[in-house]
């Protein structure tokens, strides 16, 4: 459809009204210039139209730009491509931002020219909330798996919740980080607090139970609920020589018993389970 007159006037003003940022630029001119401009650019970037028009979109770079970005949006723009690419870019008066930018190539066959749109939108707001989700997911994983030192020679490891790959990689690599520095010769594992168990999560905890024991240490199973046990079972080399309890409550009254070097333990039998249960399961 030819735009002319009353349909260009509405063309141009719904470019216009729109919030996202819209320019064209002719790659026949040297250095890829600008040569049209939408307000939605002019309002994000602070930029008037005679300092954008006639520059390459460069002008928009800074300091913690990408360089490995700038150099994509280069080569899709010399291989006449599509390209969409987050670039982190600067206002007018330096205020950085997380631009959002696609680039496609545009032939007018009436005049036979390539011209280049762009559309850019500001994302920064959702980078943020991105980063912010991300770092909580880190905080929750890292919580969900706390490594509890409650005498000098043993700390117990409480699982609760839901238990997957991710939470086992996480968990396998803080028990091994840990246990090459700790002189607790125990490791307590609770599993009272875990929603599920199957053959598969079984066999994750016996690949636990041979880190800790390469690593001259003894792991004691507490929470060790019937069909756990049974799950176990099946699996070949199961848990043998583990030391495992129905609850902390048995596993504590049981050392406290006998002589062996868990008896300090039994002296904050009632700390342990009236304060870190506690935290572990009403406010963590």
């Amino acid at each position: 459809m030819d735009i002319t007159g009353k349909n260009l006037h509405l063309f141009e003003k719904a470019l216009n009204f729109t919030k996202v940022g819209l320019v064209i630029t002719d790659p026949a001119q040297a250095d890829n210039p600008i040569i049209f401009v939408n307000d939605g650019f002019v309002n994000m970037t602070g930029y008037s139209r005679e300092e954008i028009v006639g520059h390459n979109c460069r002008f928009l770079q800074g300091v913690d730009t990408n360089i490995e970005s700038v150099q994509k949006v280069r080569e899709a723009i010399k291989n006449e491509m599509s390209i969409t690419i987050q670039l982190y870019n600067y206002k007018k008066d330096g205020t950085g931002f997380w631009n959002e930018l696609s680039i496609d190539p545009m032939w007018l066959e009436e005049e036979q020219k390539l011209y280049f749109v762009g559309v850019q939108k500001d994302v920064t707001i959702e980078k943020e909330q991105s980063r912010l989700l991300d770092n909580t997911l880190k905080e929750m994983e890292l919580v969900s798996t706390p490594i509890v030192p409650i005498t000098n020679n043993a700390s117990i490891l409480p699982i609760i919740g839901d238990f997957n790959d991710n939470r086992y990689e996480i968990m396998f690599n803080k028990v091994s980080s840990y246990l090459e520095t700790a002189e607790e010769d125990y490791l307590i594992v609770d599993l009272s607090g875990l929603h599920e168990v199957d053959t598969y999560i079984a066999s994750k905890f016996l690949k636990l139970q041979q880190l800790v024991s390469l690593m001259g240490k003894e792991l004691v199973v507490a929470g060790m609920r019937p069909d756990l046990a049974v799950k176990t079972t099946s699996i070949q080399g199961s848990f043998t020589n583990l030391s495992t309890f129905h609850n902390v409550k048995q596993l504590l009254n049981i050392y406290k018993e006998s002589k062996k070097s868990f008896a300090v333990l039994m002296d904050l039998q009632s700390f342990f389970i009236t304060n870190v249960y506690f935290c572990f399961y009403y406010l963590c």
